[in-house]
């Protein structure tokens, strides 16, 4: 049934029945908005973007009714979800404790008490594989949410954070416990950060395999997907760029993280995908300049993202209110 004909016939049946199935009251209420998830990517430093990208969409009255968050997303997204000001979050990007309880103690002096770090062992305590265990960071992040929103089955919007499991090799998605612990299971970077355990599994930084989580933003039953990939461009560099000490093994993670993020985005027909211009910013970069920096490039990227995802969302908007319409006859 075309539209045109469909409303023409709906017009004529409630002129020529005052008492109709659908009255202009219960129009109203079949009004419907489609389900909109939000999948923050990782990117250390750089998922500061995320902010600027949430920000405008709050501006421009986008409403969205679930995050599933990956690394630094998981960390701005579950922020958010337990009523964190974005101000506030913006905040602890910028005076240093953020960086300081990830980091409790700095990475050449780890270095260099690895092998009083190991005694333990020789008397048969055999803890997991890395260098800091993460418990100050998982509390630093549990005392900035409010006292009752410190739980993630908890909040709205919906939250899951994803991680990687040892065990399976397979992503893993946090939906319920401390909101702390669950974004330092999905942070935990390999040998740097110990993994945690969950659930039966052991989990670690979810970027391995679902860097941009639009796999479970599908899973979470939505009609619209809006992604954020704070991963910089793989675009080819000059061979002298390799020349540099730790050169090449940024480009590899690179490598590897853009292959990851472009299977993701091919997962789904429905998802706008934001890529803000972070190029240059480093993963663990302690500049908060960068940090404003990339603020700035996602509030940027989601402006000009807003024309479009406004269009998509009124074409789903008609579409499901057509259907539910159809079905109220």
């Amino acid at each position: 049934m075309s539209k045109a004909f469909f409303y023409c016939f709906l017009g004529i049946y409630l002129t020529v029945f005052p008492v109709t199935y659908v009255g202009a009251d219960e129009l109203n209420s079949l009004t419907v908005r489609p389900k909109v998830v939000l999948a923050l990517g990782g990117g250390g430093t750089r998922g500061a973007a995320h902010i600027g990208v949430l920000r405008v969409l709050k501006e421009q009255g986008i409403q969205v009714d679930a995050i599933v968050g990956t690394s630094m997303g998981a960390l701005v997204g579950g922020l958010y979800c337990a009523g964190m000001n974005l101000d506030d979050i913006e905040q602890i990007f910028y005076h240093g404790k953020l960086a300081h309880a990830f980091d409790t103690v700095p990475i050449p002096v780890r270095l260099v008490l690895i092998p009083v770090l190991c005694i333990p062992r020789l008397f048969g305590y055999h803890p997991y594989d890395g260098l800091y265990r993460g418990n100050k960071f998982a509390n630093y992040l549990t005392n900035l949410a409010p006292p009752d929103k410190r739980h993630i089955e908890d909040f709205q919007p919906v939250f899951w954070a994803i991680a990687t499991n040892l065990v399976d090799g397979e992503p893993f998605a946090i939906k319920k416990g401390c909101v702390g612990r669950a974004i330092q299971a999905s942070s935990a970077i390999p040998q740097l950060r110990k993994p945690v355990e969950i659930d039966g599994a052991l989990l670690v930084d979810g970027g391995i395999v679902e860097n941009l989580p639009i796999e479970h933003a599908l899973k979470m039953n939505c009609d619209y997907i809006i992604a954020v990939d704070v991963d910089e461009k793989l675009d080819p560099v000059p061979l002298n760029t390799f020349r540099a000490i730790g050169s090449v093994a940024a480009r590899v993670l690179n490598i590897g993280l853009s292959r990851i993020d472009s299977y993701q985005s091919k997962l789904s027909t429905t998802a706008t995908i934001i890529h803000p211009d972070i190029c240059g910013i480093s993963l663990l970069s302690l500049d908060k300049n960068d940090a404003k920096r990339a603020v700035i490039a996602g509030e940027k990227a989601a402006r000009q993202a807003i024309p479009t995802i406004k269009q998509q969302l009124a074409e789903l908007s008609h579409q499901k209110n057509d259907q539910k319409i159809e079905q109220s006859l």
